[in-house]
């Protein structure tokens, strides 16, 4: 298969003229985009053991495997020689065997041994598309472009060494968009409807202000003055009630981070790790990290659950979401001023797929109320 190259747009696909439908749509249109020159995670580092792993980013198939050393590499999932996915192969100490002819890989692509070929196995032509790998925070991330050089490090977990923090991770297929997918897990106005008892939506809803603030890399929605919202989960977070310290993040190309202070006792964050396999599939890699009043261990077993019945949730609307967008023809959108952080998503990330560097003078700030 051909693998994409730099930046690309994927178009809407008109099946019908939603406009025809709905009229007002055309205020909104939107398409998907795919920023290949990134870092995304494609497993966890205890998925990738003694066998390939075969996985696909942006759509691109890929296999992953460790070499004798246990250095992780990435190789596109096609033997040069005769089409086979090598994710069929096996690792012979720091190569990967296709499954066909026997056909040896390093992890950077390069042809280490033709069984049966007298002469020299290592020619350009025969070397599998390689990409960049990096191993941290237990996950392992892939530069999703072939044979290129990364420009940055991959994203770090903001919770340094984690002591004093408990530590929850969950994996997560979400039927979206990236664009959606993030806009999701950074979007307030939901959740008193859809995760209505678990965060919002049993009381009186309040008026918070909110900052938003951007700059090239990404995206900060900063809530001020919000009381400690009613729901199970904020129950189990702050015990005792309080004023809230609540920031909603996205950075580039994929991550959005959540993050509750209440008072001095509690501090919560759920990093959104997010891995486009597709056009509308997503892969959350989800970190939550809290550090409460009340040992972690006996929390812990609660935050799981009620984690996962949040996600649930989302995975359903965003599948409501997908099949509608599929139905009407294209991704089309009608936002107001509480729509906090959508539209300053897909800004930066459009930015990104057109290829423009990150631009620090390309500053907004903007201040709002919400009532939630």
């Amino acid at each position: 298969m051909a693998t994409p190259r730099g930046y690309g747009i994927v178009p809407d696909v008109q099946a019908v003229d939603p406009s025809a439908l709905v009229p007002e749509a055309r205020q909104g249109r939107r398409s998907v985009v795919r920023i290949s020159r990134a870092w995304y995670v494609a497993c966890t580092a205890k998925e990738l053991r003694g066998k390939p792993l075969a996985r696909v980013v942006l759509g691109i198939p890929l296999v992953l495997f460790r070499a004798a050393d246990g250095t992780a590499g990435a190789l596109l999932d096609r033997c040069p020689h005769r089409n086979v996915p090598l994710s069929e192969g096996r690792v012979v100490g720091d190569n990967l065997q296709c499954a066909y002819h026997g056909w040896e890989f390093d992890c950077v692509g390069a042809c280490r041994k033709v069984p049966g070929l007298t002469s020299e196995p290592e020619a350009k032509g025969r070397n599998a598309p390689s990409f960049a790998v990096r191993e941290q925070d237990g996950y392992v991330w892939v530069w999703a472009e072939p044979d290129d050089e990364p420009t940055e490090a991959p994203y770090e977990l903001p919770i340094g060494d984690g002591k004093g923090y408990t530590i929850v991770r969950r994996t997560v297929e979400f039927p979206g968009s990236l664009h959606a997918t993030l806009e999701n897990a950074l979007d307030v106005p939901h959740t008193a409807f859809l995760h209505r008892g678990l965060f919002r939506g049993n009381a009186e809803p309040n008026d918070i202000r909110c900052v938003v603030t951007r700059d090239g890399r990404g995206v900060q929605a900063e809530y001020l003055d919000e009381p400690r919202p009613p729901g199970l989960a904020a129950r189990i977070l702050s015990p005792s009630g309080g004023t809230v310290t609540h920031y909603d993040r996205f950075r580039l190309p994929s991550i959005g981070e959540v993050e509750y202070r209440m008072g001095d006792e509690s501090h919560f964050t759920a990093i959104s790790l997010c891995t486009p396999i597709s056009d509308f599939h997503t892969r959350v890699f989800a970190v939550v990290a809290f550090r409460l009043p009340v040992p972690g261990w006996l929390v812990a077993p609660f935050i799981g659950p009620v984690a996962m019945k949040v996600f649930k949730q989302d995975v359903r609307i965003l599948a409501l979401q997908t099949d509608a967008i599929e139905r009407f023809g294209g991704e089309q959108y009608i936002s107001t001023e509480i729509d906090v952080l959508g539209g300053q998503i897909w800004r930066l990330l459009r930015r990104a797929a057109d290829g423009k560097a990150p631009d620090d003078d390309d500053s907004f700030r903007r201040e709002l109320t919400l009532r939630v």
